[in-house]
């Protein structure tokens, strides 16, 4: 498949800053939204469908004896056939990775990625997007949108890219430059965008209060999932507590989700204890999952922004606190990334990040590929953008101090 579009822009914006994120967890790569491993699969059982490990043996074999080129070692050749193995399931959630690649994984769940700062997935039309540039990172300095149709990358056709091989291309020493060839809209605006790579520890949480018309407000910046996700949380509701805040605003805006027990962690404070998320298997079998932690913020008024870039955990969590009415959300539909994937170590250092489930929230609605609407929809024109206007930020102060 090959992409008919016309001649790209150039944009050489040149950005030596912070850096990235290229991660998948939770379903996009290197992740999307990943589930933590105490969501155990089923044993798999032997079936008319057997795996025939002889095929392969003689496939090896005959490499062996026959190919006129350079092998590569036994090792990465094994490491091929399990790559090919699952991307035959044509599923762009799931993936392998070898232990090299597995040690970049891991790094992305602790916070700390090299790349160009930004959550890659597939939309439901098959195209590599853009899911969120994280803040302040260089992707979003470079002019990287949310929805944006990542075409090329150095020049490589993604057409027949997974997630992880156009992670493969974007990732590099940082200070060296990647160009991605960018459709924005409906692709009838193409542009080369130049990021340079760095590395950088980011942070997954920023808080702060504010007042307005008298009121003081709690600011809740949720940008990422992570693994000190639920303390820092945790930390920025004791703050709101001890000042005695009238209202909380949870930004979830371009958080492309994370570790799927921080976002149940995190829904505590404003759900309590009752289920966050519904677990559905292939065969339909559904199981909730409870936050053990207590609602702490007991009639405090909360607004949540939600956007196109809010995938994933973020859902789950938007979700539900849509469904307990306990919050209103305002912003744009989100991205609409409903499964669920585990992430199982194997013995030579090797992971497998397999989809084993579909996610609901706790009224049981799905959100794949339709999203989450807002109560409230407030888009942010181009206008607004060039203008450093945020509505949708503005319309959340209009409902907790009016």
């Amino acid at each position: 498949m090959k992409h008919d579009h016309p001649s790209p822009k150039t944009v050489p914006l040149q950005i030596f800053g912070v850096v990235a994120l290229l991660m998948f967890l939770f379903g996009s790569a290197l992740g999307a939204l990943v589930a933590e491993s105490y969501i155990q699969p089923s044993n798999p059982t032997a079936t008319a469908g057997t795996f025939d490990a002889s095929q392969l043996q003689e496939l090896y074999t005959t490499i062996q004896d026959q190919f006129v080129g350079t092998l590569p070692d036994s090792l990465q050749l094994e490491y091929g056939a399990a790559h090919g193995m699952v991307r035959a399931l044509g599923d762009p959630h799931s993936m392998f990775f070898n232990p090299e690649e597995a040690k970049a994984f891991q790094d992305t769940l602790s916070g700390t990625f090299e790349g160009i700062g930004a959550e890659m997935g597939v939309d439901d039309k098959g195209f590599l997007v853009i899911i969120a540039p994280l803040p302040g990172l260089p992707a979003e300095k470079a002019g990287v949108l949310a929805g944006d149709r990542i075409l090329s990358i150095d020049d490589h056709d993604t057409a027949e890219l997974t997630v992880d091989e156009a992670v493969g291309l974007i990732r590099g020493e940082k200070g060296t430059s990647v160009k991605l060839t960018i459709g924005r809209g409906d692709d009838s605006e193409v542009l080369e965008i130049f990021v340079t790579r760095d590395r950088i520890k980011t942070d997954s949480v920023r808080f702060s209060t504010e007042e307005r018309n008298g009121k003081k407000i709690g600011m809740l910046n949720v940008i990422r999932f992570y693994d000190d996700t639920s303390g820092l949380v945790e930390d920025a509701v004791q703050e709101f507590l001890l000042q005695d805040v009238d209202g909380v605003i949870l930004d979830l805006r371009n958080d492309p989700g994370g570790l799927l027990s921080a976002a149940i962690d995190v829904a505590g404070h404003f759900v309590g204890k009752q289920p966050v998320v519904l677990e559905e298997s292939t065969k339909g079998v559904r199981v909730s999952h409870s936050s053990t932690i207590s609602q702490s913020l007991v009639g405090i008024p909360v607004v949540v922004l939600v956007n196109e870039g809010s995938a994933s955990a973020s859902e789950i969590l938007a979700g539900a606190i849509q469904d307990y009415h306990v919050g209103t959300l305002v912003g744009t539909r989100t991205f609409g990334k409903g499964s669920v994937q585990d992430v199982m170590s194997l013995d030579d250092g090797s992971v497998l990040k397999l989809t084993i489930a579909r996610w609901l929230t706790p009224l049981g609605r799905s959100i794949e590929n339709d999203g989450i609407t807002p109560d409230e929809t407030i888009e942010i024109t181009d206008e607004d953008a060039a203008a450093d206007r945020d509505p949708q930020l503005d319309r959340a102060f209009q409902i907790l101090a009016p």
